[in-house]
């Protein structure tokens, strides 16, 4: 029994297909098992073996195409994208293999510990990076794709030929991307912002939650995301809570009469923020009279803790309760509106009993 070239062609692509795949995914399993005990090479094997199952029966084709007779109808065309599949493929697993080095940091370098600041150092640089290194290749990929077509390559010829205001144009068109990508690596260089960072942006206060290639999402503290790009983190002016470490200073203000006496406010103060170990981290308890009017005087006090969300509660706290001491053990300062009434024979002057207002 004989066979049309045609057949016989097909017939040797399927088995190289079979063979091939069959033996991606038994070398895959076996490399699987050898490297679980070494992180990163498991992981990239992990990553690899799906594209590999496609990539080693491609090259099989494509040897087999290249043995082809001559006279086959079509054969140019199915070469041609048999080696439009294999460069997707070849992107597809150096996309894969820089994601391999991502996912191994990460792992290594949790956030989700008291002390993360080293941690989200380490983080911050890998996702910028990484995304910028998959950029590229998915760039070069594309990129190569392109120059099997003769018609591009001539195309691209001549705009090189001609580029002047072309390329001009094609350079401002091009900025806002080029632009983010920089500012991309300029931030996973000097990080200005990490992950998990507290930051107020645009007069919100919120946590970094996520840095892509080219913006920033931050989570308010309602949890609406903020979506920034990355260039504004360049160029514009913005606080970061976390720079070097999470630990953070808060303050709290009251108006009360002069009369006040602070020993014991100082005494109620020490009481509170011993009773919330988990709230105050020791380093910082201050209250100071920071401020006067003519009525009443400003009181400050200043607490620390190890992390903003902690310092907000802790004020809070202590708003709550310090005004609470004052309203129960030294009611007649608070603050006070004054008035005096002289009688109408002009001789005695007499004070009204004090009336306490909301604030002066």
């Amino acid at each position: 029994m004989s066979f049309t070239p045609e057949l016989q062609l097909l017939l040797r692509a399927c088995i190289a297909v079979l063979v091939l795949g069959l033996a991606a995914k038994i070398v895959g399993t076996i490399l699987f098992r050898v490297t679980s005990r070494f992180s990163y090479l498991h992981q990239l094997v992990e990553n690899l073996s799906q594209p590999l199952v496609y990539l080693l029966p491609l090259l099989g084709l494509q040897a087999t195409w290249l043995g082809a007779p001559e006279g086959i109808p079509f054969m140019r065309g199915i070469q041609h994208l048999t080696s439009l599949a294999t460069i997707a493929v070849i992107t597809w697993i150096g996309i894969r293999a820089v994601q391999s080095v991502q996912q191994t940091i990460i792992a290594h370098n949790p956030v989700d510990v008291a002390d993360n600041l080293k941690a989200r150092q380490i983080q911050t640089q890998t996702r910028l990076l990484v995304r910028t290194m998959s950029f590229f290749v998915l760039l070069f990929g594309i990129a190569s794709m392109l120059t099997t077509f003769p018609a591009v390559r001539q195309v691209g010829t001549g705009l090189m030929a001609s580029a002047g205001l072309a390329g001009l144009a094609v350079g401002f068109a091009a900025k806002p991307v080029l632009g983010n990508i920089i500012a991309g690596l300029q931030i996973a260089i000097t990080q200005p912002i990490r992950i998990d960072d507290v930051v107020i942006v645009e007069n919100e206060w919120g946590r970094v939650e996520e840095i892509t290639g080219t913006y920033v999402v931050i989570r308010i503290w309602d949890d609406r995301r903020l979506v920034v790009p990355l260039q504004y983190f360049i160029e514009q002016p913005f606080q970061n809570w976390t720079r070097h470490n999470a630990s953070i200073t808060g303050s709290v203000f009251f108006w009360a009469d002069y009369t006040i006496p602070l020993k014991p406010l100082r005494e109620e103060m020490d009481r509170l923020l011993d009773q919330v170990p988990e709230l105050w981290d020791g380093r910082v308890k201050v209250l100071q009279v920071t401020d006067t009017t003519d009525k009443v005087m400003q009181l400050r006090v200043l607490a620390s803790s190890g992390d903003s969300g902690s310092n907000w509660d802790l004020r809070c706290y202590l708003r709550e309760h310090l005004i609470g001491f004052i309203s129960r053990e030294y009611p007649e300062c608070l603050p006070q509106l004054r008035a005096t009434l002289e009688s109408p024979a002009g001789g005695e002057v007499t004070a009204t009993p004090p009336e306490q207002s909301p604030g002066a």
